[in-house]
């Protein structure tokens, strides 16, 4: 699955439009629930953090959920925001150990190479329903 499908999975499967979030290059998707000045930053330094898994830590935890808008999953972590996306054909069957392990992978991978690939900024979403209230 390329780039821009997996963009396109998050922009369903987040809920609230008003969310600015960032992807990662292995689908990694963090919400930045108070946006900064830099979008790119901030979600870099949250994957620095959260995004590595160390064994025998709570980054080594994961629950999945079963997408119901969208084909997969999301693989969520010890960061609430900060979630991964597997699709149903990276995995054989519906597993959910396979699908977790598989996720927190992909979030290992992206918390190490912080290769931001989509700033999706909501900001002026947020503005608008906010001056409208």
């Amino acid at each position: 699955m390329g780039t821009e499908e997996i963009i396109g999975i998050w922009r369903t499967v987040i809920l609230g439009e008003h969310k600015s979030w960032v992807m990662f290059g292995n689908g990694t998707c963090v919400i930045l629930m108070e946006p900064e000045e830099d979008l790119a930053a901030q979600a870099v330094a949250i994957m620095r953090e959260y995004g590595p898994v160390h064994a025998g830590t709570q980054s080594a935890d994961f629950g999945i959920i079963e997408l119901d808008d969208a084909p997969g999953w999301v693989v969520y972590g010890h960061h609430d925001d900060v979630l991964s996306y597997v699709g149903p054909e990276e995995v054989e069957g519906a597993d959910e150990l396979k699908v977790g392990l598989l996720g927190r992978s992909k979030r290992d991978a992206d918390g190490r190479e912080l290769d931001v690939v989509h700033v999706e900024d909501r900001r002026d979403r947020l503005h608008q329903a906010n001056s409208s209230s």
